[in-house]
């Protein structure tokens, strides 16, 4: 059986594609390799409770907002979602507390005026920036408007940190400025003001969880590409693309089975999907090495943590908690922990004011898993135990500034690394954010979904933006490359 399109990889990239283009009309599969899909959006079960990776809150989805139009095509606006307090995320840094508040991008920098009153003109330029942005983000999908690529070029040969330092003079406030972009990686040379920026507006909008883990989003959009006629499959690790007469007519999976299609898309990491093309007369090496020099961002240590019952009542918003002087610049490569992020699963039901989960969340970097590379999951021996150990209490003792005694609190603990990134999500060292972007060469690290097989696209984190709000986006232009910049606008953003 030939399908319309074939879908490598289950994460939200290959899940939202295969939901639009299934509801289109065309006749889906979409292939994964692990025993369930969801890619970073996976969450895992222990005695009773369920856990997230990398899912844990969301912006823009109010109506008019960024994120509206997409998830309300893609049905996501029906689940279960609690808007966070107003003051969504509170910094902690310095020894001193301030807070990013939702409700647009003009009272974010009221708030933040209120605090810093001489840089009150410089932030009201930030906020202009945030929702100019907003309002551009489709434009790229806009038949009136110009090529596919718009949205990349936007602010991609700008830096984030030249943006912050020519624009505030208050080190302060430079430094609270990236002060909740541990969802991102904050790197002085080479981090995009286009994703900063992109980064933090959709937050500014209005701000969410979910009343439940981030499967509630995956079983959604699997359950509407099944409810088209769509397959997803599990257990279905891809090995090779076959190519003939310059395009690609199937994959080949590692239990021999060959699944025909007339188009491809790959969510998986492009450095992969390149080596999955055995034999090219299409992809040139020159582009084969273009992928596999790129690098990649860094990676997530994530201590998850089981409360005692009624120990910790729920908050409603995220903490974000340093003890380093320099948010911009944390010591991954020392292997200690500089800032955490402190999330709070809602209670299962909404009468219960107390917390049973709060996940903990610092990046970290590859260097730090190398030894145990070449090892498997339970194999890895006392020394990794022991780095989980100490990273889990250095999270724990950071936390413990905003949430005194949160440690008496713990029951159980869950620690994940870049290697469980790796072996769960196949992202080459375990990176939490794709290929790393770079203002200083936006054309060689922006990727677009097109690859030189013209039959095979891209799509997922490691093109324009990470996150959910940045895969979907990008996921529409995936699908636009395929039924045309016309439909997306007609069918999705037209509704925004």
């Amino acid at each position: 059986m030939k399908h319309d399109v074939i879908i490598i990889g289950a994460g939200l990239g290959g899940l939202v594609c295969g939901s639009i283009l299934s509801r289109a009309g065309l006749d889906v599969l979409v292939l994964e390799r692990e025993a369930q899909p969801g890619g970073c959006l996976q969450s895992y079960r222990r005695h009773g409770l369920s856990y997230d990776t990398g899912f844990h809150y969301v912006g823009g989805l109010d109506e008019g907002q960024s994120l509206h139009a997409a998830f309300s095509y893609l049905g996501l606006l029906r689940l279960p979602w609690h808007r966070l307090d107003t003051a969504f995320d509170r910094i902690r840094l310095q020894g001193r507390d301030f807070a990013f508040v939702q409700g647009g991008s003009r009272a974010f920098a009221d708030a933040l005026a209120e605090v810093f009153p001489s840089e009150r003109d410089a932030l009201q330029r930030y906020a202009a920036l945030m929702e100019e942005a907003t309002l551009r983000q489709y434009d790229g999908l806009n038949p009136g408007k110009g090529p596919e690529d718009v949205l990349a070029a936007a602010y991609s040969d700008t830096g984030a940190w030249s943006y912050i330092e020519d624009n505030f003079r208050d080190p302060l406030l430079r430094q609270v400025l990236g002060g909740n972009a541990l969802r991102m990686e904050l790197r002085r040379e080479s981090l995009p003001l286009f994703s900063f920026v992109h980064c933090n507006a959709g937050y500014t909008e209005s701000s969410w969880r979910l009343r439940g883990d981030g499967s509630l989003i995956v079983g959604a959009l699997c359950e509407n590409i099944r409810s088209y006629g769509g397959n997803v499959r599990c257990r279905a690790e891809v090995c090779e693309l076959i190519e003939k007469d310059g395009r690609i007519v199937a994959v080949r999976c590692n239990d021999g089975e060959i699944c025909e299609a007339r188009t491809f898309i790959s969510s998986v990491h492009p450095s992969i999907t390149c080596g999955w093309l055995k034999e090219s007369r299409v992809v040139k090496k020159v582009w084969r090495r273009r992928m596999a020099g790129l690098e990649n961002t860094s990676g997530i240590c994530t201590v998850s943590l089981r409360l005692r019952p009624q120990a910790l009542e729920y908050f409603n918003c995220n903490h974000y908690v340093y003890n380093c002087p320099d948010v911009w610049s944390l010591p991954l490569s020392e292997g200690r922990v500089g800032g955490v992020l402190v999330s709070c699963r809602l209670p299962e039901d909404p009468a219960d004011r107390y917390a049973r989960q709060v996940d903990l969340l610092t990046p970290m970097s590859w260097e730090q898993c190398r030894p145990w590379a070449d090892t498997v999951v339970g194999h890895r021996g006392e020394d990794y135990l022991a780095l989980k150990g100490r990273l889990a209490d250095e999270c724990i003792a950071l936390a413990e500034q905003s949430l005194p005694g949160l440690g008496r609190m713990v029951e159980d603990c869950y620690v994940s690394t870049p290697l469980t990134w790796r072996d769960y999500t196949s992202t080459p060292e375990g990176s939490a954010y794709g290929m790393r972007k770079d203002y200083r060469d936006p054309l060689l690290t922006f990727l677009t979904p097109r690859m030189p097989v013209p039959n095979l696209l891209l799509t997922g984190q490691s093109l324009l933006l990470h996150g959910v709000h940045g895969v979907t986006m990008t996921s529409l232009f995936t699908c636009a490359a395929l039924l045309g910049k016309d439909w997306v606008w007609q069918h999705i953003i037209r509704n925004k």
